[in-house]
C-alpha cells in the first residue's frame, strides 16, 4: 500500500515537503522546504519533520525557492545522509541559497541576542552556513529528461517546469504497483521572457500541483508600460524606486524589462543597482545556461543578457551602507523579494518615511510576512525591532510573477490526455486552493483533493 504524506504546503504557500511511502516500504521525501510568512507557520520550522530523517531512501527536489529548498540544511543536520536528486541548475542555484539562508540565520540570531527583541535565551539559528555546505555535498545532478532508479523500483524523471532555472515537475514511476505520480513544483508561466513555457504533461496517475494563484488571473501583458509608469513617476519626484525581489529568478526578469524599457528609450537611463551577492551570482548561472532560456535571451539574438546602461552591482556590505545612505533617483533591487530579511530592510528602513519613494513588489506575499503587510496599505511596519512609519508609495505588479495565475493553471492541465484517479491541491492559500478545485471540478470534470497539514493519503490504483 502506497501513500502519500503532506508534511508541507498543504492549505498555505510554503514549506513544500511530501513524503512518499511505497509498497516495498522505501521512503523518498519530494522538496524540503521552509515555512514562511505567519508566525504560526515559522514556528513548524523548528518542529519534528515527521519522519525520522535517516530513515528516508531520497531526497528529490523540485526547484531551488527556499519554500521548497530551505529546510534540507536542517534535515542534514538532524541525520540524513542519503542523496538528493535535483537538476544541473538547482544544484547551482541551491550552491547559492542555502549557505546564504544559514548566514541570515546566523546573523537574524545574533542581532535578536544583541538588541533584545526575542523571547528566546539565547536565540538560536534554525540552522548553520556549516550545515548548508554539508548538505550540498549530498546534491546529485540529472539532466531533463532522463529516467533515474532514485531507489529499487522507483524511477524519477525531472521535466521542464518554467518557473526558474532548472525547475521542474517530477515524475514518478513506480513499478511495484504500477503507477505514475507526478510531482507538481511551481508552474511556470506562459509567453514570458527569460524561461521557456512549462512542458506539457499528457498523463499521471496522481498529480500534486500548487494553486498560489488559484483564485485569480494576472494582469494582462501591457509590454512593460506600468514598469515604465512606475519609473518614471517615480524620477519626475526625485525619489527613488527599491523593489524588493527575489535574488533568483525575478532579477533576471527586471533587468530585462529595464535594459529594454531603456532600448525603446519609454523610461531615463537611471542608475540601477543589484544589491544582493547572491543575486549577481544567479544572473552568471542563467547567463552560463542559454540553452534553457528562451531563444531571445541567447547573446546572438540580443546582445548581453541581463544588463543596463547604468548598471552597478553591489560588491560588500561597505557598498550597500554607502548606497542606502546616498541620494537621488536610483532604481534599487535588493532582496529578499517578500522583505523578510537581507539588504532590502535596510533601504526600506531609510526610504518607507519619505513619499519622494516608491516601492515596488513583483512577487507573491505571502501572509504574514512585511511584503504582505505593506501591499494591503500597512501605515507602520517593524523592522529590525523598529517601528518605521510608511509614506512612500507602494505599488503591487503582478505581470511579473512566475507563477501561472488561474487560466495558465488550466491550460497546463488541459493537455492531459485522461483525467488523473488523484489530483491534490497544494501550495496555496485556502482561497485560492478552493477556487481553483472549483474551476477544475466546473471546467476539467476532475476529482480534486485539498490534503490537510500531516494528512495520510492512500494512493488509488493506477489507471488502465
Amino acid at each position: 500500500m502506497s501513500e502519500i504524506t503532506f508534511l508541507g504546503a498543504a492549505q498555505t504557500v510554503t514549506g513544500s515537503r511530501h513524503l512518499l511511502r511505497t509498497n516495498a516500504g522505501r521512503r523518498v521525501l519530494v522538496d524540503c522546504g521552509l515555512f514562511q510568512g505567519l508566525k504560526v507557520l515559522r514556528e513548524r520550522n523548528w518542529q519534528e519533520l515527521g519522519v525520522v530523517p535517516s530513515s528516508l531512501d531520497a531526497v528529490l527536489l523540485t526547484h531551488a525557492h527556499l519554500d521548497h529548498v530551505g529546510w534540507l540544511p536542517r534535515l542534514v543536520a538532524a541525520g540524513y545522509r542519503g542523496r538528493v536528486y535535483c537538476t544541473p541548475g538547482t544544484r547551482d542555484l541551491c550552491t547559492l541559497v542555502l549557505p546564504d539562508a544559514g548566514r541570515l540565520q546566523e546573523e537574524d540570531a545574533r542581532q535578536a541576542n544583541k538588541h533584545h527583541y526575542t523571547r528566546h535565551a539565547p536565540a538560536r539559528p534554525l540552522f548553520t552556513e556549516d550545515d548548508a555546505r554539508r548538505a550540498l555535498t549530498l546534491l546529485q545532478p540529472v539532466g531533463f529528461g532522463v529516467p533515474l532508479q532514485v531507489v529499487p523500483g522507483l524511477t524519477a524523471e525531472f521535466i521542464r517546469a518554467g518557473h526558474l532555472l532548472g525547475s521542474s515537475f517530477i515524475r514518478v514511476t513506480q513499478d511495484d504497483a504500477p503507477r505514475t505520480i507526478l510531482f507538481g513544483g511551481d508552474l511556470g508561466r506562459y509567453d514570458r521572457p527569460v524561461l521557456p513555457d512549462p512542458t506539457p504533461v499528457a498523463e499521471a496517475d496522481v498529480l500534486l500541483i500548487e494553486s498560489t494563484y488559484g483564485n485569480r488571473t494576472h494582469e494582462p501583458d501591457d509590454d512593460g508600460a506600468s514598469l515604465a509608469g512606475v519609473i518614471v513617476r517615480t524620477y519626475e519626484h526625485g525619489g527613488r524606486l527599491v523593489i524588493p525581489s527575489f535574488a533568483i529568478g525575478r532579477v533576471e526578469e527586471l533587468l530585462y524589462w529595464l535594459q529594454r524599457l531603456e532600448n525603446d528609450a519609454r523610461i531615463p537611463s537611471m542608475p540601477t543597482y543589484v544589491d544582493s551577492p547572491m543575486a549577481a551570482e544567479a544572473i552568471n548561472f542563467y547567463s552560463s545556461r542559454p540553452d534553457e532560456l528562451d531563444p531571445e535571451m541567447r547573446p546572438a539574438h540580443r546582445g548581453p543578457m541581463f544588463d543596463t546602461r547604468r548598471l552597478h552591482v553591489i560588491k560588500d556590505t561597505e557598498e550597500s551602507k554607502a548606497l542606502t545612505r546616498s541620494s537621488g533617483p536610483a532604481i534599487i533591487i535588493s532582496s529578499s523579494g517578500m522583505a523578510t530579511g537581507g539588504r532590502v530592510l535596510h533601504h526600506l528602513k531609510h526610504m518607507l518615511p519619505d513619499p519622494k519613494n516608491t516601492v515596488l513588489f513583483v512577487g507573491f506575499q505571502a501572509a504574514g510576512t512585511r511584503g504582505r503587510l505593506l501591499v494591503d496599505g500597512a501605515k507602520t511596519v517593524k523592522i529590525h525591532g523598529e517601528v518605521i512609519p510608511v509614506a512612500a508609495r507602494v505599488v503591487k505588479n503582478d505581470q511579473m510573477s512566475a507563477h501561472a495565475d488561474r487560466d495558465e493553471m488550466l491550460r497546463w492541465l488541459r493537455g492531459f490526455s485522461r483525467p488523473p484517479a488523484q489530483t491534490f491541491l497544494v501550495h496555496g492559500e485556502p482561497d485560492a486552493m478552493g477556487a481553483l478545485a472549483s474551476a477544475i471540478r466546473q471546467e476539467l470534470g476532475w476529482s480534486v483533493q485539498q490534503p490537510q497539514h500531516r494528512e495520510h493519503v492512500i494512493l488509488a490504483a493506477a489507471s488502465a
